[in-house]
């Protein structure tokens, strides 16, 4: 426990001193408050406005968890599938890059024109977002099972189901956990972005009307939660593989 909060103390040290600076350089440069507001006026209004910030946080949680469980689902199936199927891979691997590199700006307008402005073009958008991380991340993983293990068992007639049960998914877990982590961040961002192109509540359209009022604490206080947020569900994520892979440690020594 010692040695986790002495492993924590160098960044809090870091956030404080860029805190306190950032409240200095505000008071000493008089910066009016719609320019850039000190800390202590941004946690003024995160206190004033929190009625409200919860009730969007709400909104945007929802929409952020719907996605990123689709997206998990649809990379972790079409991350199998393409192991599995012979030829697959190289047929689809070239397509799934490409549905990254559609610009997220022009594919939300089209999704609302597709699907109306209702939670379908959110969802969908949030799981083309998310799905493929954790596609490439499994992908990498399920390539680095131990060859001597993948050759025995082969050889005691293992069929291709079965080493991807017993061999290959279980090695590739801690990749798997890694697209995660990476799907958490991104997804956050997704939702906010989602709300801005239609919708009546969440954190984007909190801070899309915040930006037209120039509210700019508003803003920042809007900001803060959406980082509390992303950070929370990374943490849990990164909490979830620590437990998971100190299971599968316990049972290996049992074994």
């Amino acid at each position: 426990m010692v040695n986790k909060l002495l492993k924590l103390w160098p960044p809090l040290a870091v956030l404080a001193i860029v805190v306190l600076g950032w409240q200095a350089a505000v008071v000493l440069f008089g910066t009016k408050e719609y320019v850039l507001p000190s800390p202590l006026v941004i946690a003024s209004t995160v206190m004033k406005e929190a009625p409200r910030l919860l009730e969007h946080t709400s909104a945007t949680l929802g929409i952020t968890l719907l996605g990123f469980i689709f997206g998990a689902a649809a990379g972790f199936l079409l991350a199998a599938l393409l192991h599995l199927i012979p030829g697959a891979k190289a047929g689809f691997y070239p397509l799934l890059v490409l549905t990254q590199n559609v610009p997220v700006m022009a594919l939300g307008p089209l999704l609302v024109i597709w699907f109306g402005f209702g939670l379908m073009p959110k969802i969908i958008l949030l799981t083309i977002v998310c799905f493929f991380p954790i596609s490439v991340a499994m992908l990498t993983g399920l390539t680095k099972s131990d060859p001597k293990l993948l050759s025995y068992m082969r050889m005691i007639g293992a069929s291709k189901s079965q080493l991807f049960w017993r061999l290959e998914l279980p090695h590739a877990i801690p990749y798997l956990f890694s697209g995660l982590k990476i799907a958490a961040s991104y997804s956050v961002i997704s939702a906010i972005y989602a709300e801005t192109i239609g919708g009546s509540e969440g954190l984007g359209v909190y801070m899309r009307l915040s930006m037209r009022g120039w509210q700019t604490a508003n803003m920042f206080a809007a900001i803060a939660v959406v980082i509390t947020l992303s950070l929370v569900l990374f943490g849990i994520i990164f909490a979830l593989e620590r437990l998971f892979l100190r299971g599968t440690a316990r049972s290996s020594k049992g074994e």
